[in-house]
């Protein structure tokens, strides 16, 4: 089992910054496929980055291309998610996933999440 507890959002104009991160405890977490995944009011969930355990793989979602860029510190079990010039349209619950498995963009390959942090940008 790997526990999840995601931090670091909250309300910003547009244009800012913002790093959330992700702390994992539990099984091995470091060995574990890791990634943000958001979801909108009223819609479903989205991709976001993707990295796998070792970090040197990312996979990035074209909508935060450039704006957003995800990292891990194994060391500290911590998964981050830096994002600027934010948007309206970024505004979301913003979750982080992990697996063993190899590193994926789909929301079924993940087995663990967390509870989520919302990210509100004013326009």
């Amino acid at each position: 089992q790997v526990q999840l507890v995601e931090s670091g959002g909250g309300l910003l104009q547009a244009g800012g910054s913002l790093r959330l991160s992700c702390a994992a405890s539990g099984r091995t977490p470091n060995r574990y496929s890791m990634a943000w995944f958001r979801q909108a009011p009223g819609k479903e969930h989205e991709f976001v980055e993707a990295i796998s355990w070792f970090g040197s793989d990312t996979y990035y979602a074209d909508s935060v291309k450039g704006r957003f860029t995800i990292s891990r510190d194994n060391a500290k079990n911590t998964l981050y998610l830096q994002m600027n010039s934010l948007k309206p349209e970024d505004t979301a619950v913003y979750y982080c996933a992990a697996t063993p498995g190899g590193i994926s963009i789909r929301r079924r390959s993940y087995d663990y999440w967390g509870q989520g942090t919302q990210v509100t940008v004013s326009s």
